[in-house]
């Protein structure tokens, strides 16, 4: 499953690498802030590979960028861990291929839709707010309940 997330670069952690059984590898984590809904949410993403690496090398703290990514999960010990691999990364409002053209505009026109002031009811003149002598007293032997 690709995810995508545009954000703002808060954070680089430093570069970690090693010499494994199949060869050398290479991966650098990094802090991504993106807008959810009224507030911002910030998630940590990995670039694995020098490849990757040098692709976020470009990026610096505070740009804009659009990562697309995978989610990864492991056991380790009875515990769980995800992972969030990032597979490209580009700066924010950058265009990876052409867009399609828009569809062409319909031969007619709809119909304007009437003002919503047309179907609004009149609205009442502003009631004053209760008062506690308004609500009904408590007594014990003016109860009206049905049964």
């Amino acid at each position: 499953m690709a995810l995508e997330l545009e954000g703002k670069i808060l954070t680089k952690l430093p570069l970690q690498s090693g010499q494994g059984a199949r060869g050398p590898w290479a991966r650098q984590d990094f802090v991504i802030e993106y807008p959810d809904g009224n507030f911002t949410a910030e998630a940590c993403l990995s670039v694995w590979g020098q490849d990757k690496v040098n692709d976020l090398a470009a990026f610096k703290e505070g740009d804009a960028v659009k990562v697309s990514f995978n989610v990864k999960a492991r056991e380790f010990n009875g515990k769980w861990y995800n992972d969030l691999r990032v597979w490209k990364i580009s700066a924010a409002g950058a265009q990876g291929q052409a867009q399609p053209a828009a569809p062409a505009a319909p031969q007619y026109a709809p119909a304007p839709a009437p003002a919503a002031s047309q179907y609004a009811p009149a609205l009442a003149p502003e009631a004053p707010a209760p008062t506690f002598e308004d609500y009904p007293g408590d007594s014990l032997d003016s109860e009206d309940l049905p049964f």
